[in-house]
């Protein structure tokens, strides 16, 4: 059976080539760019993959534009800073080459971040959707940046790990959640979530945080992660925070008086 690789990119120059020499049991590579300025889509063509520039239409609604694109049996579904294991490598190709029980299967992704692989506090094992038969599994409508294939019916597993090298430092993390803390505020307003009244407020703003922090920090051993861990837990609270102040502010904009 034919496997192709479905991404999106914008500007990943400096992870590309890492992701895609990883994939070179693939049997076609399609990535959809968000008009990169740098030297993303020279490496993608370097790697004989067919590219697609458009505009960006949301992470659900640009990947799904990357998987109809796509004509192997199979798609394995990759963000640009992710990678196959060898072990993953291995259990794709014997799972394609025999009679695949299932038709979508979830990956145990592992997360590096500010250097160290997490381990603990519920970052690992990260468990995604990404491989699927062509048509089993698309994008929801709901355009989380953190979202996962839907599939409805059974599904297997995969052996080996996904290799996320998410965030190399301190900047780039709080970049991130900056820009997607905006999102999931727009998308939190379009839930009606939006902090209205003065309990809600203070729970979303301030106490749900604190109680993330405690969560994954204390109860799920976030703290034998190291300093790493104690950084990427207590400012993974304070995403939590913005998030849903950002709602509330977006919503305060379209309600005066509110």
């Amino acid at each position: 059976m034919t496997l192709s690789i479905a991404m999106i990119t914008m500007n990943e120059e400096a992870n590309l080539p890492r992701t895609l020499d990883s994939v070179s049991l693939a049997d076609e590579i399609v990535i959809v760019d968000s008009f990169s300025t740098d030297r993303t889509l020279e490496i993608a063509r370097s790697y004989n993959a067919k590219v697609f520039v458009e505009a960006f239409k949301g992470h659900g609604g640009q990947k799904n534009s990357a998987i109809d694109k796509c004509t192997s049996d199979w798609i394995l579904l990759l963000d640009a800073d992710e990678v196959l294991s060898a072990p993953l490598q291995q259990h794709i190709r014997e799972l394609l080459s025999s009679n695949p029980t299932h038709n979508a299967y979830w990956i145990n992704r592992s997360n590096q971040i500010f250097g160290r692989w997490m381990r603990h506090g519920g970052f690992y094992p990260d468990r995604k959707l990404r491989l699927f038969r062509r048509r089993a599994a698309r994008m929801t409508n709901e355009d989380s940046p953190h979202s996962t294939p839907f599939h409805d019916g059974p599904t297997g597993r995969m052996q080996g790990d996904l290799l996320h090298y998410a965030y190399p430092t301190l900047q780039l993390y709080l970049e991130h959640m900056n820009r997607y803390s905006n999102e999931m505020a727009r998308l939190t307003v379009t839930r009606g979530k939006t902090s209205s009244n003065p309990f809600s407020f203070v729970w979303n703003v301030i106490l749900n945080p604190l109680a993330t922090f405690a969560y994954n920090y204390v109860v799920r051993l976030g703290f034998l992660d190291g300093r790493e861990g104690l950084l990427l837990h207590l400012y993974h609270s304070v995403y939590v925070s913005w998030k849903y102040a950002k709602a509330w502010e977006l919503a305060r904009k379209h309600s005066p008086g509110t």
